[in-house]
């Protein structure tokens, strides 16, 4: 039997998503939550960011089916985005942000 391998263009596309997530951590820090965070926001923005060239038709810096240029700059505005909404948030009750 063969096992199932998928193609070498996803492989690297999850790679590449990988590493943006990681040197996103490291540039900016915190916790190991916020290094899953960034992970899952960096694969959500990069698959994002393929169907969006597949839809549009941009197949600048594409490896096999995978939409490189796309996909990497989807993955980079989620990882700015989410890094931005979990600093936003709302000051806590009786907070010195809250106070006159």
């Amino acid at each position: 039997m063969n096992p199932v391998w998928p193609a070498p263009g996803y492989a690297v596309a999850f790679v590449l998503a990988t590493v943006y997530g990681a040197g996103f951590h490291l540039v900016f820090g915190g916790p190991l939550r916020k290094l899953v965070f960034y992970l899952f926001a960096s694969w959500l923005g990069f698959a994002v960011g393929h169907w969006c060239g597949v839809i549009l038709g941009i197949r600048l810096l594409a490896i096999g089916p995978v939409h490189t240029f796309s996909a990497s700059l989807g993955s980079w505005l989620a990882l700015f985005l989410s890094r931005w909404l979990s600093q936003a948030h709302p000051a806590a009750p009786g907070s010195k942000d809250q106070q006159l």
